[in-house]
């Protein structure tokens, strides 16, 4: 996964609360390897009628929005099951940011471990984000910010997962991060604690 603290695209805005994980991928598609993308399933069900057909003022089927790397929505995006093909359709998509009040806690976790930055911001906020899309966004990591147009708006996220979206680290790369931590914990406790150590483990 790379890393990165600085993305500028153009956003869509999908004004609507409580879109979960099963509006994001519906299960029937999940049976399809990964390896042939998810992007064409994202929202499947609401940008399409019963016969397939696209809905023509659906805001992601708007030609002005072809090409959209960031997301902005209203509140508890990404709620409902753990399913982490949620996570898969937006970035095969062309997603790198959802912008929205509040996030599901699991898709938000499984997010981050995929490169896709869940940044938290006001619900006025959000309104006014969305008014303004289409349109071009700028995010930065770095400083926390998204700016649109003369408009810079603070976004939260813990800073445990903006350091691996920073460095495109997963859990085991953040855990390998603190090795050097690690040894000396253990050195210290085989000292202090000799007679708890089985014999012939780490020697």
């Amino acid at each position: 996964m790379t890393g990165w603290t600085r993305h500028q695209g153009l956003a869509v805005g999908l004004p609507f609360e409580n879109v979960d994980t099963d509006q994001l991928i519906p299960a029937r598609f999940m049976s399809a390897p990964r390896s042939e993308g998810y992007g064409r399933f994202l929202l499947h069900d609401l940008r399409h009628d019963a016969n397939g057909a696209p809905i023509r003022d659906f805001p992601l089927n708007d030609p002005g929005a072809e090409g959209a790397s960031v997301l902005v929505a209203r509140r508890n995006f990404g709620g409902g099951s753990s399913r982490e093909a949620a996570v898969y359709a937006l970035a095969d998509a062309g997603f790198r940011a959802v912008i929205a009040p509040s996030f599901g806690d699991i898709f938000a976790g499984n997010a981050v471990n995929n490169g896709l930055l869940p940044a938290r911001v006001s619900e006025a906020d959000a309104d006014a984000l969305l008014a303004a899309t289409p349109g071009d966004l700028a995010v930065d990591l770095e400083a926390c910010t998204i700016t649109a147009g003369e408009r810079v708006i603070g976004f939260e996220i813990d800073p445990v997962w903006r350091t691996k979206l920073i460095n495109g680290w997963d859990d085991i790369d953040l855990t390998r991060a603190h090795a050097q931590e690690i040894t000396d914990f253990i050195a210290a406790r085989r000292a202090a604690r000799p007679w708890v150590w089985p014999h012939g483990v780490g020697s």
